[in-house]
């Protein structure tokens, strides 16, 4: 199994923003020291939330202090920006990283950032999926021209080149059935997470329809990667871990639910699989009815490895993607939890699921 992270920039009240970029940087450089094997900044703008503007600009600072680690993007908003720079930007990293990009995609969800950027949200499936295609084309075709509802370009040669051939491997975020099955469609990598309510029957049949576009797409119906973005915190004990990550993951709910309710309206706490409710529950949520459910690891290396297990082979991914770095959890706690999960956790984690699978 692989081990990703990732960095939402976040900014509790307390912190300035030059000590948020400089938190996050030293936590994404030390990844590959420390047996991580990618990193994933998300994009996000216009609150507290994320301050991440710019994936690109990040990845680019973070591949010249390191040798193998892959740079991922959790995600980039791809109906924000024009197609084309995105495709130059990621192929000019692929090359400065000698092929270590890893392209995150999706259509964001937070009614702020588009209204801020002065787009109609409901335009956003048909841009994402334009822009889609013109990355596509930029990366893997010398010249092209390209003619739909929102982008026209006439007969552009697009430069650098990735390194990658035939471009970088493409993860799109998956939070409804549909998308899984667009997913597998283009033959694309799946991201999705617990976090935001997925539950392991929902993830079942997404994966089924992902599969199953993947092979009327005329693509191997087995391939594709399937990676799961769970909050992760082991500690010493249960105790100190929860403690510790506790207050964080409640700042997070509570600040998510002021901009946007989660896809599907669902929250897992504890089984809970009720719809219609998610913006109040987000925003009145407690740690302690959500950690012993899925979207939640933590406590004691034992614990976090045998529930780790247990998602990994309920919800079928082969990469997790850790989200320990919440709410302004100060790096040195961040960094012995980071040591934790590359050195015992998921060596162990990736071994059972591996077995378990094999049988």
């Amino acid at each position: 199994m692989k081990l990703g992270m990732l960095h939402l920039f976040e900014n509790p009240v307390g912190f300035t923003e030059h000590q948020i970029v400089k938190n996050q940087m030293e936590l994404m450089i030390e990844a590959e020291r420390l047996g991580f094997d990618s990193v994933w900044p998300a994009e996000h703008h216009f609150s507290e939330y994320g301050y991440c503007a710019s994936p690109q600009v990040s990845l680019a600072a973070v591949a010249t202090r390191t040798s193998k680690i892959r740079l991922g993007t959790g995600v980039v908003v791809l109906p924000f920006h024009n197609p084309v720079r995105v495709a130059e930007d990621f192929a000019f990293i692929d090359l400065l990283s000698d092929g270590r990009v890893d392209f995150g995609v999706g259509r964001g969800y937070q009614p702020m950032e588009y209204a801020g950027f002065g787009m109609e949200q409901t335009k956003s499936r048909e841009i994402f999926h334009e822009g889609m295609e013109v990355v596509r084309k930029c990366w893997t075709e010398d010249r092209f021209s390209y003619h739909g509802k929102h982008y026209h370009f006439d007969d552009i040669c697009v430069r650098p080149k990735p390194y990658q051939q035939p471009h970088p491997p493409v993860y799109m975020a998956c939070l409804s059935p549909e998308t899984f099955a667009i997913a597998g469609r283009y033959g694309y990598n799946v991201l999705m997470s617990t976090v935001f309510g997925l539950t392991a029957q929902m993830a079942k049949t997404g994966l089924e329809q992902y599969r199953q576009a993947r092979k009327d797409a005329g693509f191997d119906p087995n391939g594709g990667k399937i990676a799961c973005l769970i909050m992760v915190y082991p500690g010493k004990t249960r105790e100190e871990a929860r403690r510790d990550f506790g207050p964080r993951v409640t700042w997070y709910y509570r600040t998510i639910a002021k901009y946007v309710a989660p896809p599907q309206g669902q929250i897992d706490v504890k089984g809970y699989e009720g719809y219609g409710k998610s913006r109040d529950l987000a925003s009145s949520v407690q740690f302690e009815d959500l950690v012993d459910g899925t979207s939640i690891v933590c406590g004691e290396p034992e614990y976090c490895t045998e529930k780790l297990i247990q998602l990994g082979t309920e919800f079928g991914f082969d990469e997790l993607l850790v989200w320990t770095r919440i709410g302004g959890l100060e790096n040195g706690k961040v960094l012995s939890a980071m040591e934790l999960l590359g050195t015992d956790i998921i060596p162990a984690v990736g071994k059972a699921v591996t077995k378990k699978a094999a049988a």
